[in-house]
């Protein structure tokens, strides 16, 4: 699949009929500016909130059996797979755990949410009200794997089961938060619409248009709507 101003003609499949996936091409300067505004506030974050993260890291630690990092594997831009890093926040036996809540999976479509899933711990409940058990994958900024604006990456497990249009988001390099992440979140519970937004960020984004993202990040967090 190719990425960063590409064209995808699509087969029809599911909801969405056959067609063209435009992602719109950054400009040299607007590339250099994402990038650059990449690398400055994942390096800072990572330097300015290692306090944070070490205190959450021997939370983690102490609360129970398990990593204090969860590295899962996932797709990213162009369906290239790489690692991704959280701080644990579910109980160790999660993933063996997980085909016995499929009944109860509140996201149509490959991918599975649950608002009330038992094998949360209770410290991951309060780290992912706000976010914090993300803040690992600011290394993954820092590396090129993501950016701090791009739609979410999927598991490799369930890209394996995305419709062709559906792995069309992934002709931009995936973000740490997206529009989707900014209006609904929360709310959507069909995994069509999740996509429909992240083609619409492929088709308008811009360096303002990212950086509106982040502002409107902010108090999405802090107001408890990043919770999972």
């Amino acid at each position: 699949m190719k990425s960063e101003g590409a064209v995808a003609v699509l087969e029809g499949s599911g909801s969405a009929p056959a067609g063209r996936v435009e992602v719109r091409p950054l400009s040299l300067p607007e590339r250099f500016l994402k990038r650059g505004l990449d690398i400055v506030v994942s390096a800072a974050g990572l330097v300015l909130l290692s306090p944070i993260m070490s205190l959450i890291a021997l939370l983690v630690k102490v609360s129970g059996p398990g990593p204090v990092l969860y590295r899962w594997k996932v797709v990213g831009e162009g369906g290239r797979p790489f690692t991704g890093y959280k701080f644990r926040s579910m109980r160790q036996d999660a993933d063996a755990l997980k085909s016995t809540l499929l009944a109860r999976n509140e996201m149509t479509g490959p991918v599975f949410k649950m608002k009330d899933d038992p094998r949360v711990t209770a410290l991951g409940r309060h780290l992912r009200r706000l976010s914090l058990d993300e803040l690992p994958q600011l290394w993954s900024v820092l590396k090129g794997d993501m950016s701090l604006v791009g739609p979410r990456h999927p598991l490799q497990s369930e890209y394996e089961h995305f419709a062709p249009w559906q792995k069309a988001k992934l002709l931009v390099r995936p973000g740490i938060t997206c529009l989707w992440q900014v209006t609904g979140r929360s709310h959507i519970r069909d995994f069509d619409d999740w996509v429909r937004k992240d083609l619409d960020y492929a088709r308008r984004r811009s360096f303002l248009l990212d950086l509106k993202i982040l502002a409107l990040t902010i108090p999405a967090v802090l107001g408890g709507r990043g919770a999972r």
